[in-house]
């Protein structure tokens, strides 16, 4: 288990990470998110001890300090890539995961299960050069994670990966979660986060303004997203309906309405349909998008 405690950074005059906290259990996937210079890939550093936390910061793994005599159980992904164009995709995987500890043997004999998995087009003989962006990008998450770290660290890895890769990458972080692993990536995409991820922490300007389970984050803000389907109505005479803030028209008689708060839902259930059936009327919270967007839009204001 990873145990994060109060994590402060601060570079000059600049506030990077202001008293960060979270908890991550083995087989539990985490996700970091915020937006650019947030101080995300900052957290990521002082969780790898790249960078001293200050006053009273401290990061624990099962209880012990995470130091250089468990490196070998941790996988890291950085933001920036960097892998060695000359090197064979072969000569590429055996030097990282032997820097991991992990015999030659041992690595030959799991390369090409990892290859098939994440969809690797190119063989062991090929030059890191002559790849495409994204299977470069899958040739160091394989690098990364062949070694079946206990604690996965991954700063943005869908990022440049079309769907059909990012799914093959999903695959093989939900592989590695279900041998026991504890999984954190940062990430802008809401989708990625809400799919897979068991807990979240959102971090805006080095504040931490949320952290909980996905469910305990959404719930949090009500059920205040409701969809219908009411062909007999139109924008206009939702919005004038009482709790009702905002209305969307998805599709013709399709609408999804913003309500003020969720115990609207009766009211408007019974005002809009009447006694009478209708296809689609579903109250649920906000997703993960909407909800770092009410989130930065609050700290924006205070």
């Amino acid at each position: 288990m990873l145990e994060v405690r109060h994590l402060t950074k601060t570079f000059g005059k600049l506030r990077a990470v202001n008293d960060v906290s979270f908890t991550i259990e083995g087989g539990t996937i985490m996700g970091i998110i915020g937006q650019n210079g947030s101080g995300k890939t900052t957290i990521f550093r002082m969780i790898l001890d790249f960078l001293t936390p200050e006053s009273n910061g401290e990061v624990l793994w099962d209880g012990k300090e995470l130091n250089a005599s468990v490196y070998d159980l941790v996988g890291y992904l950085p933001e920036e890539r960097g892998l060695y164009d000359k090197l064979t995709i072969e000569q590429q995987i055996v030097y990282f995961a032997e820097l991991r500890g992990m015999k030659r043997k041992d690595i030959l004999e799991k390369m090409d299960d990892w290859l098939v998995r994440f969809n690797v087009k190119g063989k062991r003989t090929d030059k890191i050069k002559t790849l495409s962006k994204g299977n470069q990008q899958k040739v160091q998450l394989i690098a990364t994670l062949i070694h079946e770290p206990k604690l996965i660290i991954l700063d943005e890895p869908f990022s440049g990966l079309d769907p059909v890769n990012a799914d093959f990458l999903k695959q093989g972080i939900l592989a590695l979660r279900d041998k026991g692993s504890a999984i954190i990536f940062s990430s802008h995409n809401m989708n990625n986060v809400e799919e897979i991820c068991d807990k979240l922490v959102m971090i805006h300007h080095g504040e931490q303004l949320l952290y909980g389970t996905i469910d305990e984050v959404r719930e949090s803000f009500g059920r205040i997203k409701l969809e219908i389907e009411a062909p007999d109505w139109t924008a206009e005479q939702l919005s004038a309906l009482e709790g009702v803030d905002n209305v969307r028209e998805l599709k013709a008689g399709h609408f999804l309405l913003t309500l003020t708060h969720e115990d609207y839902g009766k009211s408007i259930f019974e005002q809009v349909t009447k006694g009478q059936y209708i296809r689609t009327f579903s109250q649920k919270p906000p997703t993960l998008e909407e909800v770092f967007k009410l989130k930065v839009g609050e700290s924006h204001e205070s």
